[in-house]
């Protein structure tokens, strides 16, 4: 026994443009998020700042007899 759907009954509601609108805001919300995510990777990716010279001779002076 073979089934037959018909398709004339199943269409978008098209109406004002909603499909569009709605499209437009998903993708707007995808950008800023991958927008968000490119800063957060440039940001991981900056080199530490500096660390302060070391104080006094500890470490400078190095014994190379044994």
């Amino acid at each position: 026994m073979a089934m037959s759907i018909s398709t004339a009954n199943i269409e978008p509601n098209l109406s004002n443009g909603a499909v569009g609108v709605k499209v437009a805001q998903l993708a707007k919300e995808q950008q800023k998020v991958e927008g968000q995510i490119a800063v957060d990777l440039i940001n991981a990716a900056t080199a530490p700042a500096p660390k302060s010279a070391p104080v006094g001779n500890i470490g400078h002076n190095i014994d190379t007899t044994a």
